[in-house]
């Protein structure tokens, strides 16, 4: 199960705004299909694996992780962590900029 599915204590009031992401095909897919296993918006899901990320923790446990590997293969998700800084789009060359100095 996902561990932000329940309240505890107060709810946080937050203020919520509309964002233009763009994100791997399969992956979206594959966060969808789990957001809707939890009964969740796929924001509400984004939300708890960024806080539990930005913590330093698995904001999954073994039960979701076990769904998530299945959701993989049947999107046919090949990626991994090691692979986020290496993904360039379909079409497009990929250029690099130098960091500014100062």
């Amino acid at each position: 199960m996902y561990h932000g599915t329940l309240i505890d204590g107060d709810p946080q009031i937050v203020e919520r705004i509309q964002t233009g992401v763009r994100m791997e095909k399969r992956l979206i897919k594959v966060l969808k299909a789990l957001a809707e296993f939890h009964d969740m918006t796929l924001g509400d899901l984004l939300e708890g694996i960024v806080l539990h990320a930005f913590d330093g923790k698995c904001a999954f446990q073994r039960e979701s992780l076990s769904r998530i590997r299945e959701l993989k293969k049947f999107y046919g998700l090949d990626l991994n962590s090691s692979d986020s800084h290496r993904l360039a789009e379909a079409g497009k060359t990929r250029t690099f900029r130098k960091a500014r100095r100062r």
